[in-house]
């Protein structure tokens, strides 16, 4: 069997094509075209005018609808990996929080066995550890109980569950710049993250090979005009990909804006952040075994600080595509190909030819209508 998208408008990184049709056979998409043949064999999709754009890659998400990875049971990753596919969502890293080594390493364990099964939703693509290594003053809403300083011995443990990616730390530790250089030899990706380190640690972190700063200006030093701050850093730096969460909470639609304008697209990567209240109504979730309000979309702890967001993914990529006016070929960008390259996935992240048959449909609003995982449909908002 094959899929065959007929009169889809199809818009890929730096290319909007416009009107035409896409067949994948596998998992592979191998056809694009104005007026490709349908075969016998063809599974149609009539798209009817919607946007084909490549599935969304969510590489700092910690829950949704009520379950969180640290959860670290078989039911939480099925239940996220199935939910984010009506957000849109094709891929993801399974984002741990600062919880204890060994509920790390069970996550691990469920982060491989969800890999393995076939029924799965969207694909796992790694493990991102957003601590236990970070400063204790700007831990946020992670719990303090179970930080550490960097310790690669521990990242190794993990990566031979499941494969690390990307690990988010405070580059002012104490160790933390060979840190840097150890994940780096390792081909991890290294991310600045609930930090106080000013423009110098920055740069010396950059050095050492840190290519990454997790949710840019939440937790870590801002741009002043006589002191730089990890923020100015962020921005002046051409190679460093910034994630930034466009829920209008942690981030103004004017600061998206800047920093498009600043950055460009090409090193922008939308993520959600998410807790296991997204999707849901306001009221009591917790994160990390810390108790949490959620009134008006806004997640808090009880002492106050934010706790992640209540985001789904194509509400973030609307708000940051009207925030921004980038055209629609240049915005998708930040969903997908950014993600894929800067964590060394290949083959991901576009509508071409010999890529992965990850494909997102959306209606003119950028609402997800059908989402295709490795060239089979696994969810419908209408289904047959």
């Amino acid at each position: 069997m094959s899929l065959f998208i007929k009169n889809c408008r199809l818009v890929t990184p730096g290319l909007d094509r416009g009107w035409c049709s896409l067949r994948a056979e596998g998992d592979r998409i191998v056809e694009i075209g104005e007026d490709l043949p349908i075969r016998e064999s063809d599974e149609i999709i009539e798209a009817q005018g919607l946007i084909a754009m490549p599935g969304f890659i969510d590489i700092h998400s910690h829950g949704r609808s009520r379950v969180d990875f640290c959860d670290a049971t078989p039911e939480a990753m099925k239940t996220l990996g199935r939910d984010k596919l009506q957000d849109g969502v094709t891929g993801f890293l399974v984002t741990t929080l600062t919880v204890s080594a060994e509920t790390l390493r069970q996550v691990c364990r469920e982060a491989t066995a969800y890999a393995q099964d076939p029924d799965a939703g969207a694909t796992m693509l790694g493990v991102h550890l957003e601590g236990p290594f970070i400063n204790a003053e700007c831990a946020g809403a992670q719990n303090p109980e179970y930080l550490l300083k960097p310790d690669i011995k521990l990242v190794d443990d993990l990566n031979a569950i499941a494969p690390i990616r990307k690990v988010s730390y405070s580059p002012e530790l104490e160790g933390a710049i060979e840190f840097t250089r150890e994940l780096v030899q390792r081909g991890i990706v290294a991310s600045a993250a609930h930090s106080s380190a000013e423009y110098e640690c920055f740069e010396e972190a950059r050095a050492a090979g840190l290519t990454h700063i997790t949710h840019f200006c939440s937790m870590i030093t801002p741009l002043h005009h006589l002191r730089f701050g990890m923020v100015g850093g962020g921005l002046l730096a051409p190679e460093v990909y910034v994630e930034i969460i466009c829920d209008g909470i942690h981030m103004l639609d004017q600061m998206m804006d800047l920093i498009a304008r600043v950055k460009g697209p090409e090193r922008i990567m939308l993520i959600t952040d998410s807790m296991m209240a997204a999707g849901c109504p306001d009221g009591a979730y917790s994160l990390g075994g810390l108790p949490v309000r959620v009134a008006n979309g806004c997640a808090r702890l009880l002492t106050g600080q934010i706790a992640g967001s209540t985001l789904v993914y194509y509400k973030g990529f609307q708000r940051f595509a009207r925030a921004t006016r980038l055209p629609l070929c240049e915005a998708v960008r930040t969903t997908s190909l950014n993600q894929a390259e800067s964590l060394g996935i290949p083959d991901r992240g576009r509508l071409q030819e010999g890529y992965f048959a990850d494909i997102v449909l959306t209606n003119g609003k950028l609402e997800p209508q059908i989402t295709i995982v490795n060239g089979k449909i696994k969810w419908r908002k209408d289904p047959l």
